[in-house]
């Protein structure tokens, strides 16, 4: 038995297809593997070239993978199509990113720490959920079932600069588009 050159690896929620080749191209491995089976597969195999296709959890195994002494290379799914040569099974997809992974021309996204992660989830969740409060005591307060105090007409009202209640119109300050996180600010991140 030849030893392995490249793995291709498809992910899946609960079950993870396996395709391994020597440097001739010849099959060597074909299996599944379940999710906690992944991590006492990788071990048991000689230092190698492994590909998966970008996910939400292929920096995560990239990491994991990485650290057993692989060389791991992420690839965006729409490089790794034109290689499916039959039918979409998990099977066929990781024959698929065996075969891309090995492309001198092919593109691959850099592994993310779990730092870089992190803040690209804080990014993400402000693109979906609106500009940040602009004061986290408030904020804090309505989740734990306070309200926002009103004018007896029914109207948001906050008390002017001369005593006075101007009425407000409703309108927020536009979203503060920022790249980076403000941990000066008093209430926290932005």
């Amino acid at each position: 038995m030849s030893d392995i050159a490249t793995i291709g690896l498809d992910l899946a929620k609960n079950v993870f297809q396996v395709h391994a080749v020597d440097a001739a191209g010849v099959v060597i491995i074909r299996r599944k593997l379940r999710r906690a089976d992944v991590l006492r597969f990788f071990p048991s195999q000689p230092s190698c070239l492994v590909g998966m296709e970008a996910c939400a959890t292929s920096h995560y195994w990239a990491r994991e993978i990485g650290r057993l002494g692989h060389a791991v290379r992420i690839m965006p799914p729409a490089y790794v199509k034109p290689y499916v040569k039959r039918g979409k099974t998990d099977a066929s997809d990781a024959e698929a990113i065996c075969e891309a992974v090995t492309r001198p021309t092919m593109r691959f996204v850099a592994v993310k720490t779990e730092d870089q992660q992190a803040v690209l989830m804080l990014h993400k969740a402000r693109e979906l959920h609106g500009p940040p409060a602009y004061d986290a005591r408030q904020c804090h307060s309505r989740s734990h079932g306070g309200t926002r105090h009103r004018h007896p007409s029914g109207h948001r009202r906050a008390k002017g600069a001369e005593g006075t209640l101007p009425r407000d119109t409703g309108r927020h300050a536009p979203a503060r588009r920022s790249s980076s996180i403000d941990v000066d600010r008093p209430g926290g991140l932005i």
